[in-house]
């Protein structure tokens, strides 16, 4: 059995979720601070990948990075690299549509957070930053990291964006989403079973981590 499915989904997973993890914590921490008609025209269209076929958004990363397109043909003029149909273009797919549920999760953990511990730190001289690091971080490491498992799975199931934008190739872009597709097609049930098992099992993996990442909160939080 190839195994390199597994090892390129993992890879693809690992980097979108670090990308998001930064960037959905940025984007939330920046946004609770804005005016309510502000903050709620930007997490419309933060959120809108969660919502959009995934075939949409393989299509709008298509018409944005493709080789005859100003972004694309400037990457692959100037830095000869091809912005689709490789391995990390799936990655460009994963950070899309994970990262809405990194920015939501994030979120709800920064805006259940206590303020007073905020105004405590800053009376003591410590700085915002300061204050962001050593106290809010802890406090809300839970739904944080709630987050950053959820993203991990997302991206690791991720196959409609991956599939337009990266494509099927065995063995330098195939993931285990796309095998599992090819598999069916080719009227393969053993291989498609077992890579459905795979799936499956590490999909469970990431859940019972979320509930015990929950049940954690929750228990810190009495």
């Amino acid at each position: 059995m190839d195994w390199y499915p597994l090892y390129n989904s993992i890879r693809i997973a690992a980097i979108s979720t670090a990308a998001v993890f930064f960037l959905g914590i940025a984007a939330a921490h920046w946004i609770i601070k804005l005016p309510s008609p502000v903050k709620g025209l930007l997490d419309v269209v933060l959120t809108l990948p969660l919502v959009l076929p995934p075939t949409v958004v393989g299509w709008l990363l298509l018409v944005l990075l493709g080789p005859k397109r100003p972004l694309g043909a400037w990457a692959q003029e100037i830095l000869g690299v091809k912005l689709v149909m490789t391995w990390w273009s799936a990655v460009f797919a994963s950070v899309v549509v994970a990262f809405p549920l990194m920015y939501r999760t994030a979120r709800g953990a920064f805006e259940s957070f206590d303020r007073d511990l905020t105004d405590a730190g800053r009376t003591l001289g410590r700085s915002n930053a300061w204050v962001f690091w050593h106290v809010q971080m802890p406090v809300c490491r839970q739904g944080i990291l709630a987050g950053a498992v959820l993203a991990f799975a997302r991206a690791l199931g991720e196959y409609g964006a991956t599939s337009m934008i990266a494509g099927y190739t065995p063995g330098r872009t195939a993931t285990i989403s796309t095998t599992v597709y090819q598999l069916w097609r080719s009227n393969d049930g053993a291989g498609t079973l077992k890579w459905v098992l795979v799936n499956v099992s590490l999909s469970a993996v990431f859940l019972l981590t979320v509930n015990l990442l929950e049940t954690r909160q929750r228990g810190g939080g009495r």
